[in-house]
């Protein structure tokens, strides 16, 4: 009797292809950080964390994943984009405690190890890392056939931030009368796809209906997640900020609740909120009740900036010299920390 013979490529998972795969990534994140202290191929990264300007440096630590987003991205051959949208959301989150961000690591998990697609997704994490001044140390690229099928890919990546433990900010100094205000987002960033892929599957044409900019339904809900910290960095060491929210999942009411003190409220005025056509077009061609768009999405302000009303008019002109809109949104209420939204979209 014949014996079939067993091995790990015939189950589908090829050592080779991994490893060559490796190799290119070498040379991709060869570190130019001398901080970085060794390279691809070590069990676990080195990164120095000798800071002697900082009297007691706090390290920030966060994990995120772009979400049902990437398999959107993916299905439309929008590799490097999703990982744009996977590190700058990651970044947000880690600089809205006022830090800097100092080193990421990324896991690609997939059903079958596809090395063009992995190094088209490396290179964009790295350069998006690059862009923010932080580094990809390294991560982990792990083929599961069985567990993903084949062409799909899981993405997910981490970060350490550095910050003065005096110089954290995280709402603790908000205060009544301070105002809100609101950082224009790119588009959707990274969240509510669950609903748009599920309106995209009963109206399949929708990819290709033109918004108001002439921007097709794909590409505006594809556009990246945009990075707001090299144009609130400098903002930091001048401490006139008393709280920042990143804008994510839950809408405004769900996110800037998690940084005001208690018996502190937020009233925001949809009116003042800018108009972007994504938004307008799921507000007016769809139908999403109000409530249901405020609490899926970001609806135009993706990041807010908490601070004094003396500070309100240098911040926005700081931040609009760095090509980001940005206006008064709201103020600072007595309440039981809680959003309020007053108003309505003028759109």
């Amino acid at each position: 009797m014949s014996m079939e013979r067993w091995s790990y490529k015939n189950a589908g998972v090829d050592i080779d292809t991994a490893n060559a795969a490796k190799q290119d990534m070498s040379n991709v994140l060869a570190a130019t950080n001398q901080r970085v202290l060794n390279t691809v191929g070590a069990f676990a990264s080195l990164y120095d964390i000798h800071f002697p300007a900082m009297k007691h440096p706090v390290l920030v630590l966060k994990t995120e994943e772009p979400g049902s987003k990437q398999l959107l991205a993916l299905q439309h051959d929008r590799a490097e984009s999703i990982c744009f949208d996977m590190v700058n959301h990651l970044i947000n989150d880690c600089v809205v405690m006022g830090a800097q961000p100092l080193a990421v690591q990324d896991a690609i998990i997939c059903g079958k190890l596809e090395q063009a697609v992995v190094m088209r997704m490396v290179k964009a994490i790295a350069e998006a890392c690059r862009q923010q001044d932080c580094d990809l140390t390294g991560g982990e690229t792990s083929e599961q056939p069985g567990v993903l099928e084949a062409g799909r890919y899981v993405l997910t990546s981490s970060i350490v931030g550095i910050v003065e433990r005096d110089e954290v900010i995280d709402g603790s100094a908000i205060q009544e009368g301070d105002v809100v205000l609101g950082l224009e987002s790119s588009g959707l960033h990274t969240n509510g796809y669950t609903l748009i892929r599920a309106i995209m599957a009963k109206q399949p044409d929708i990819i290709h209906e033109r918004l108001e900019d002439g921007q097709t339904f794909l590409d505006a809900v594809l556009e990246p997640h945009r990075c707001y910290y090299q144009a609130i960095k400098d903002l930091f060491p001048r401490r006139i900020i008393t709280g920042m929210a990143h804008i994510t999942g839950g809408g405004i009411r769900e996110n800037l609740n998690r940084v005001l003190p208690a018996q502190i409220d937020a009233e925001i005025d949809l009116s003042t909120y800018p108009k972007l056509p994504i938004f307008s077009y799921l507000k007016n061609r769809l139908n999403i009740a109000h409530d249901e768009l405020l609490r899926t999405f970001n609806m135009g302000v993706g990041y807010v900036i908490v601070a004094r009303p003396n500070h309100a008019d240098q911040i926005i002109q700081h931040i609009q010299a760095n090509n980001i809109r940005c206006c008064r949104i709201g103020t600072i209420v007595p309440g039981q920390k809680t959003v309020r939204t007053i108003n309505a979209f003028l759109w």
